[in-house]
């Protein structure tokens, strides 16, 4: 893991004020990071310190004031939108909430072959993905028949992961992929995401406010408070050793018991 997939520099993102001569608020405040190869970044920080926003930036979502973002020696921060579409086979993304992600009248076989279809597989090719994909978040083959009202918050964040490993991107962006989830089943999303990435090399953004869970996963940790990163390191180090009185705060707050059964990385 030596050389940078994704090199984001002095990234900065803003919105209009309310009001007509309001000034804009800075969401982004000058935001440098990497992710190399197969790594876990963990973005960690409160509700409003830009953690999300970084994802989205990377995703083309949001529109960037100031900087750069460049992805596999390309920058992207302006990416038009046909190359966005097929930067979507480089990146995908998680979101939290596995009861609004999925359209309902849609069956999983559905869901999953249209990224598939997009790609170019022909429809018996598409159907062996998706039983290749379900088969690796461990979901049983009849799944693809089914609606997602048929399953519980975890099952249908496991069908959200296979949905974003369809296309066999390079980089998923997690945004709180568990903070909707029982602790019971945030282990085992968090297990399955580690294995999956053990398997296939993907490389993960985790953004998450809880500290607990970021250690489990990442190899190294951005910590951010109003828009700025505050303290950066490995996993180890930023946990063990806190230089920053808000890492210190965060790790007080973080829930003692860990959710997985891997130690920080």
């Amino acid at each position: 893991m030596s050389e940078t997939m994704l090199d984001i520099r002095d990234l900065r993102v803003s919105y209009p004020g309310k009001g007509r001569r309001a000034p804009r608020a800075e969401v982004l405040k000058g935001i440098s990071l990497d992710i190399r190869p197969g790594e876990t970044l963990g973005l960690v920080g409160e509700s409003g310190s830009g953690k999300t926003t970084i994802g989205r930036a990377v995703l083309g979502l949001v529109p960037v004031h100031s900087g750069t973002i460049v992805f596999d020696g390309e920058p992207i921060e302006h990416a038009t939108r046909r190359r966005r579409r097929e930067l979507a086979r480089e990146l995908q993304v998680i979101f939290q909430d596995p009861y609004t992600s999925l359209n309902p009248s849609r069956t999983i076989g559905d869901t999953l072959a249209e990224p598939l279809y997009a790609l170019g597989l022909d429809r018996r090719d598409a159907r062996a993905r998706i039983g290749d994909l379900l088969d690796r978040v461990r979901l049983p083959a009849d799944a693809a028949e089914r609606l997602p009202r048929e399953f519980s918050g975890g099952q249908r964040q496991r069908v959200a992961i296979a949905r974003a490993l369809a296309p066999r991107p390079r980089l998923v962006v997690c945004d709180e992929p568990v903070s909707a989830l029982d602790l019971t089943t945030q282990k085992t999303i968090l297990d399955l995401l580690l294995d999956i990435q053990e398997q296939t090399g993907v490389a993960y953004l985790f953004v998450s406010h809880d500290l607990a869970v970021v250690r489990v996963v990442s190899h190294r940790v951005a910590v951010l408070r109003h828009g700025e990163i505050v303290e950066t390191g490995t996993t180890a180090a930023v946990t063990e050793e806190p230089r920053h009185e808000y890492t210190r705060e965060l790790l007080r707050a973080a829930p003692k018991v860990v959710a997985a059964h891997r130690p920080y990385r």
